[in-house]
């Protein structure tokens, strides 16, 4: 999958322009933001179940090895097939292997950002294999050819009559906007499918190193289908995923659903544990676990550690004043938002991403919102900081910021030139009270007026109002 993530500020700037996304994007508070803060109320002592959380998630990184060895030696004992990919090319044929191992030509997944990650769907494709998404929103995006905008909302730029033109030229039916029947439609196409199929392919919220069992979290029952009804089956996950016990993933089931859709507890959860037993009527013949790091254990004696902790919630995509304007097909990959920002240049590289941990207020409240208290803004920093010390940003903003460095360490100067600056924007909008432009800051002053002030610096009226 092509990384568009250093054309950010452009993809932004159409985004802005697009009318249709912008009531799209307008319906995110009440959809999430709100039904989050009931579901915390409601819970009644949910900053403590914040910190739990990130206990747990933090005491499975301190001891990420361990787990994982014990997860595969559990998830081996009940008959699953565990294997490592140390990036998203070995992940891919690893799969091809299993599916042509077990002669498989037909697949149905669920939905996984993980295998978005590894643009595994292509990879299948050219191997002359049938993928179909059974998730009705990644369903509705493989129609179309995109790729999702949100992490558990990957549709949610579209509205009923896009969708509704989609199905009408992809499934030649009568044409409806009807929200029940385009589910109904979706469901009639899909269903025969579950049954053909030889393959199912599905993604992991969680690992359990205790039962080598695989949590998944859904609110269609496609997720179990998926799962269940192919003979063969293949989980794939990222390392971090993994907690050591039951218990702490009751902890995690407590608090995930909360804080992506605010529900105390999502339409399914399933917990998936070795292949079909000789007395069971459902489950696969063979379930194969795919263990990818595609950069994650670099992460681990990083800076950017704290983000390995991420439960892919998407509270703060939610939350963030840029996702809610800009949508999530402007951060260029597969992971938006403030998430994003911090996920994509950990993993393909902050030259290629260095636009992305600018596309932030530092208003907080993704740390705000996030369940696992996940330090975004102070992350986004450090990369900032990065950029500007690797020479990735452009190099006339590293010369004003230098020179303003420079002013800064000299005190006499500085007050210098902050009382020419405040004099000149006196007599630039004395007249209207307000500078509509300013040469050098035109980005700034595009969409805000500055004020003009009354010609002295802060200093100067502190002096005057001291009588000095």
């Amino acid at each position: 999958m092509e990384v568009t993530s250093d054309k950010f500020r452009a993809a932004a700037a159409r985004s802005l322009a697009d009318t249709q996304l912008q009531r799209a994007l307008a319906r995110i508070p009440e959809r999430f933001v709100a039904a989050r803060a009931r579901a915390a109320a409601e819970f009644g002592e949910f900053e403590q179940l914040r910190a739990a959380g990130a206990a747990i998630r933090e005491r499975a990184l301190a001891r990420l090895d361990v787990l994982l060895e014990r997860f595969e030696a559990e998830a081996v004992c009940r008959g699953a097939s565990v294997h490592w990919a140390v990036d998203a090319a070995e992940a891919n044929r690893i799969v091809l292997d299993i599916a042509r191992g077990h002669g498989v030509r037909r697949i149905v997944k669920s939905k996984s950002m993980v295998t978005e990650e590894c643009a595994l769907n292509d990879a299948l494709e050219a191997a002359g294999l049938a993928v179909l998404e059974t998730d009705l929103g990644e369903y509705i995006l493989q129609l179309a050819r995109e790729r999702p905008s949100h992490i558990i909302a990957p549709v949610i730029h579209k509205n009923r009559e896009e969708v509704t033109e989609l199905f009408s030229a992809r499934h030649r039916r009568p044409r409806s906007t009807d929200i029940a029947a385009l589910c109904q439609e979706a469901r009639e196409i899909l269903r025969p499918q579950f049954f053909a199929a030889d393959m199912g392919i599905s993604g992991a919220n969680f690992l359990v190193a205790e039962t080598g069992s695989v949590a998944l979290f859904t609110n269609e029952g496609n997720g179990r289908l998926v799962t269940t009804l192919p003979r063969v089956h293949v989980a794939i996950a990222g390392i971090e995923k993994v907690v050591e016990t039951l218990g702490e993933l009751a902890a995690l089931a407590r608090l995930l659903p909360r804080s992506a859709t605010g529900q105390a507890i999502s339409n399914y959860f399933t917990l998936l544990t070795g292949v079909r037993g000789a007395t069971e009527s459902d489950g696969p013949e063979a379930f194969h676990i795919v263990l990818l790091d595609n950069g994650r254990s670099r992460l681990l004696g990083s800076e950017l550690r704290p983000i390995l902790r991420c439960i892919r919630c998407g509270a703060c995509l939610n939350h963030c004043p840029v996702y809610q304007t800009v949508g999530g097909h402007a951060y260029g990959w597969v992971y938006p938002g403030p998430m994003g920002a911090v996920w994509t240049p950990a993993l393909v590289g902050l030259e290629r991403a260095r636009e992305l941990p600018e596309a932030a207020t530092f208003c907080g409240q993704c740390q705000v919102a996030c369940p696992v208290m996940i330090p975004l803004p102070d992350l986004l920093r450090r990369l900032r900081t990065r950029t500007t010390a690797e020479h990735l940003r452009p190099a006339r903003e590293r010369l004003a910021l230098n020179l303003w460095g420079y002013a800064a360490r000299h005190p006499r100067l500085y007050a210098l030139l902050a009382a020419f600056a405040a004099r000149v924007l006196y007599r630039l909008g004395r007249r209207r009270g307000w500078v509509r432009w300013l040469p050098l800051a035109a980005g700034w002053t595009a969409t805000r007026d500055f004020p003009a002030g009354e010609g002295r610096t802060a200093r100067e009226v502190l002096r005057r109002e001291r009588g000095g």
